[in-house]
């Protein structure tokens, strides 16, 4: 293929997959939909980053304080 015919390939495929005039209506059902399903998607990636996270310190957490709780001077269970 030379470079001619690459420039044209490159142009039609660059003239298809720019967007059109679109003749279209979005009511405010769907406008709202579609915001309620982004922002969903959003806290759904952020709340499974924040149980990664948590869960490991919370366990770190909970291990560190057990031996203090164990302990019997600390007037636990005699």
């Amino acid at each position: 293929m030379s470079n001619r015919s690459q420039y044209r390939a490159l142009a039609l495929g660059a003239l298809l997959a720019a967007p059109g005039i679109a003749d279209a209506y979005v009511g405010p059902g769907l406008g709202v939909g579609a915001i309620a399903a982004f922002f969903g998607a959003v806290l759904a990636v952020l709340l499974a980053i924040v149980g990664v996270v948590w869960y490991p310190l919370k366990r770190l957490l909970k291990r560190r304080k057990a031996p203090a709780e164990s302990d019997p001077g600390a007037g636990g269970e005699p």
